[in-house]
């Protein structure tokens, strides 16, 4: 018996994994708001459908996307640092987690970085997510005499700042190679930042 619709595509094998590397692509290059989900189908070599039957939409999609690295980085980061000894050692561990997973995927990573500003507000604090995390165990390490006391919260946002302002630069080509060849650097920055007076 033949086709009734000939044109339809054939179900796409791990069709998921496709849709969403074609998703990275195109929020990156053309933003989440221009991005169409038949572009998306499209890049992804499925059919529109395809898309539906793994994600509600492109902005559940995206979302999906950002919150699955963003969970993920919070878990590297608290993992480094508490496998570390001193705490230049912590630091440099928490670091390299961070540059660990931007160097590893960048276009993940990066999608991640240029969408902060519109998904973390769906974001509710949590005790496992990256910005919660570095707050509290600044406050461990003030109530521990290792640092010296002061905001957690401001301290946090002027250590992450190092971090994601320069993994922005290297988005927007500014800071060429991989994280990675920084994380003394960086280091050493969020250190003259914690153990201010």
């Amino acid at each position: 018996m033949a086709d009734p619709d000939p044109i339809r595509r054939p179900r796409a094998r791990n069709a998921r994994p496709k849709i969403e590397r074609a998703a990275l692509k195109l929020f990156v290059t053309k933003s989440v708001e221009a991005a169409t989900t038949r572009e998306i189908a499209e890049e992804a070599g499925v059919s529109e459908g395809a898309l539906y039957r793994h994600y509600p939409g492109k902005d559940d999609l995206a979302l999906a996307l950002f919150m699955e690295t963003h969970n993920r980085l919070g878990r590297m980061m608290i993992e480094g640092f508490m496998a570390g000894d001193s705490l230049e050692d912590r630091i440099r561990r928490a670091v390299a987690a961070y540059c660990q997973l931007a160097d590893e995927d960048w276009l993940l990573f990066s999608f991640h970085l240029l969408s902060m500003n519109k998904f973390l507000p769906h974001d509710i604090r949590r005790d496992d997510d990256p910005v919660t995390i570095t707050e509290t165990l600044i406050q461990g390490l003030m109530d521990s005499g290792e640092i010296p006391k002061g905001d957690p919260a401001l301290l946090a946002a002027m250590s992450l700042g190092v971090m994601t302002q320069a993994g922005q630069n290297k988005a927007y080509n500014r800071l060429p190679g991989e994280l990675g060849q920084h994380v003394g650097a960086f280091t050493k920055a969020i250190l003259a930042i914690l153990k201010q007076k």
